[in-house]
């Protein structure tokens, strides 16, 4: 059995201060003994505007979490980074950044996921409409890391909404789902859990939903919550109070097998053309 942590974040745009935050949090993680630590979206910086400034700081703040995941011996999902070139190395040329997502082993990088799925939508909150795509390019890869507990598909925030992924990424042989997020808090309110709880029932993985939480500007309200379930979707346990803070749930690949054994929802699929 693997214990993992998940975190809750109120990030604002102080990126030294949300930095204090993230080593205070590996190091309740590591005093509970988790192998692995889930941060949420935008969690070194949540500024609306300034992506393309913080995505020029791109690889030295990757040097920076690469270190800590060293000194503390612990894997991080690395929330997300907003990024000025692709996965090959070419840089965007219209201004927009990646929205990146990295798995670091106590070594280095492992894997990098760029977010596929971008918010365009209209939300009944002060900022009303959010237009993801004109400040950030579409990732186009699935992405899953290998570590030593298990194998981990890599999602962010608004991925969760499209089963398809979550269910490519099991077949990719995914043990675990991370989903860093900064929900709306009128999404979050009606949707986050429930989505935790689908994407886990239709992938028999475990999903690590780490959240936002609070105020960030003057009308940029999220919902928080952060939770995890067990392969069956079952919430294993979730955050209700404000600020930052994590929960240390346990991944077990024994157990998830039995699961995935009892019922063979892989093998059961079929594809209808209606």
């Amino acid at each position: 059995m693997t214990l993992l942590s998940v975190v809750q974040m109120n990030s604002q745009n102080d990126i030294e201060a949300n930095f204090s935050v993230v080593e205070s949090l590996i190091q309740q993680s590591k005093a509970d003994g988790a192998e692995l630590i889930v941060f949420p979206e935008n969690f070194i910086c949540f500024a609306a505007g300034k992506q393309r400034d913080t995505a020029e700081q791109f690889l030295s703040i990757q040097k920076r979490l690469e270190d800590l995941a060293h000194q503390y011996q612990i894997w991080i999902i690395a929330g997300t980074l907003p990024c000025p070139f692709r996965p090959n190395g070419s840089v965007i040329s219209d201004g927009r950044v990646r929205t990146s997502s990295l798995c670091i082993s106590p070594e280095k990088t492992e894997a990098r996921y760029d977010k596929i799925h971008l918010f365009d939508v209209q939300v009944g909150d002060a900022v009303g409409g959010y237009q993801e795509s004109k400040h950030f390019e579409p990732g186009s890869e699935v992405v899953v890391a290998k570590t030593p507990f298990g194998n981990i598909g890599l999602m962010v925030c608004y991925d969760l909404r499209f089963p398809e992924l979550a269910l490519t990424l099991r077949n990719k042989g995914a043990n675990i789902l991370t989903a860093p997020s900064a929900f709306t808090y009128t999404t979050g309110e009606m949707h986050w859990q429930l989505l935790l709880q689908a994407r886990a029932m239709d992938s028999q993985c475990q999903v690590l939903g780490a959240a936002q939480q609070g105020w960030h500007g003057e009308k940029r309200q999220t919902w928080g919550h952060t939770a995890a379930t067990n392969s069956r979707g079952k919430v294993l346990a979730s955050i209700e109070n404000e600020g930052a803070q994590l929960i240390t749930v346990p991944f077990d690949l024994v157990e998830q097998q039995l699961i995935r054994n009892s019922m063979p929802l892989m093998n059961h699929r079929v594809l209808v053309e209606y």
